[in-house]
């Protein structure tokens, strides 16, 4: 992936690369070092970052989407071009973001529509902007909503559809700790951390599923690679309408991503 930083030192002459800075831009630049010298992620810093052939504004403390979201992201347009699915399908985003994952699969499939959900009003507003911009508001309605506070709001609002796909908080807590700066002290903790097993989000994705999904609809999640057996003995063990389909591994040979259908 290449950030936009690159793109557009890449945009520049060779004349641009030698001029000598005014004091307005001496200034910014020093703005911007300063900014960074506090551990800020590049990306709020600059803000905007690259997603897939997607450059999204970013905004703290918005989820600031990883490359191994960008592999969840193709890995179902793979699945949805095999199916030659037609006009008309709907799916649901569980926590958005900065909409990276909905947008996407909206730019990538003229044919899509979605509904996008965050906990976070930051990340429901930037989402609305990032749409905006874009010019794909039209298809992807974004919802402030909690999935475990707002159990019943989110069935009514957003059912049936024939897509879940999430990158839910997956961390253990134990974990937190041992976070990169960048990422503990500026981004959202409810995004990231999934409690004790770090399951907390995906459990209620697992509940919920078999009532917001049409019949053989698919759950895509991007979880941590100590999940994928323990989802697949939850459903084993619980009646909960769902079947564990496949296991797929990032581009680190780790097992990242679920996909489950419902029954």
């Amino acid at each position: 992936m290449k950030c936009s930083l690159a793109s557009q030192l890449d945009s520049l002459g060779r004349r641009s690369l030698v001029q000598i800075l005014s004091d307005r831009q001496t200034q910014r630049i020093w703005e911007l070092c300063t900014q960074r010298i506090t551990r800020k992620p590049v990306q709020y810093v600059i803000e905007e970052w690259d997603f897939r052939d997607l450059t999204l504004k970013m905004r703290p403390p918005v989820f600031i989407p990883r490359p191994e979201t960008e592999e969840l992201v193709r890995l179902v347009l793979d699945d949805l071009q095999k199916q030659g699915v037609g006009d008309g399908l709907r799916f649901l985003e569980v926590g958005c973001g900065s909409g990276a994952i909905s947008l996407s699969l909206l730019h990538s499939m003229p044919q899509l529509r979605g509904v996008a959900l965050d906990q976070s009003q930051e990340a429901v507003d930037l989402t609305k902007e990032n749409a905006h911009r874009l010019g794909l508001s039209d298809r992807l309605e974004v919802l402030h909503l909690d999935l475990i506070k707002d159990e019943d709001l989110v069935l009514r609002r957003c059912a049936p559809v024939q897509l879940l796909v999430s990158n839910p908080p997956y961390l253990f807590t134990e974990d937190m700790n041992a976070l990169a700066p960048e990422v503990y002290r500026f981004e959202d903790h409810a995004a990231l951390d999934g409690g004790q097993e770090g399951m907390c989000v995906i459990d209620q994705i697992l509940t919920l599923a078999s009532e917001l999904l049409s019949e053989q609809g698919h759950v895509y999640l991007e979880v941590e690679p100590r999940h994928p057996p323990i989802i697949r003995n939850r459903l084993q063990q619980r009646i909960m309408g769902l079947e564990y389909v496949v296991t797929h591994y990032d581009i680190s040979n780790r097992p990242r991503f679920c996909v489950l259908q419902r029954r």
